[in-house]
């Protein structure tokens, strides 16, 4: 199996864009969540772990003259995405920069990210922090906006019961079936991880202590637009 990124989930990144919908039920859904409850006055976008782009481009169909800026550790991600917003036109528009977020979380003047963002946005990539790491970067993320500023981020949550667990994964497979495909033949597509940076596999948080850390961080109106099972969309504004 090949190594990979934690986050790059499949092998080959061409598999990317339809294993995830096949592997997450309502994928799309849930990035329309993220970008739904972005203000109409957002202008700089931070993104943290942009993956394949598909967020990115969302965030650009329904705010066209917004500025981006997309953090990723993996190189091969970057190129995806950068093809995916060049190809729509948004090329000016976007700052593709590699770097381990994590690391950012504890030493940010080693990167050339900046702040007065309006909003940051994430999409199945803070997971892989353990919590200590997640709050440190919820805190950095929170000192990187302008008063008022959006942080929005959609993760798998830690079931809290053996219940849940056994829940959620037959929704996942429902769900596989539904696409006329198994999880066992898309997680065939799957690539092999490890350690990288501050990413490791799967380090997943109940919904709870997500919100409690966005309280903690300073984020004065915390909620949860959007749920799913055992996927979450939970934000914070300032």
């Amino acid at each position: 199996m090949q190594e990979i990124f934690p986050g790059e989930v499949f092998a080959n990144t061409v598999d990317f864009d339809k294993g995830i919908r096949q592997l997450l039920p309502r994928y799309d859904e849930m990035l329309e969540a993220i970008t739904r409850c972005l203000s109409t006055t957002t202008r700089r976008v931070l993104e943290l772990g942009c993956g394949t782009g598909e967020l990115t481009l969302k965030i650009f169909q329904r705010f066209p003259h917004a500025q981006i800026m997309s953090v990723d550790y993996s190189p091969r991600m970057l190129e995806h995405a950068c093809k995916k917003v060049t190809s729509a036109g948004y090329r000016q528009q976007w700052t593709g920069i590699q770097a381990d977020f994590g690391e950012w979380a504890e030493t940010p003047d080693k990167f050339d990210i900046g702040g007065e963002f309006d909003a940051c946005v994430s999409s199945l990539a803070i997971h892989h922090l353990n919590d200590e790491m997640k709050l440190k970067l919820f805190q950095r993320i929170a000192a990187s906006l302008n008063q008022g500023g959006y942080f929005c981020n959609a993760d798998p949550i830690l079931p809290e019961s053996p219940l849940l667990k056994e829940v959620y994964q037959t929704v996942r497979e429902e769900w596989a079936m539904e696409q006329g495909i198994t999880l066992t033949q898309v997680r065939a597509k799957l690539g092999s991880s490890s350690q990288k940076g501050h990413s490791s596999q799967d380090q997943l948080a109940t919904l709870d202590a997500h919100l409690q850390m966005l309280t903690i961080s300073g984020f004065k109106i915390v909620v949860v637009p959007w749920k799913y099972y055992g996927l979450a969309v939970f934000a914070g504004w300032l």
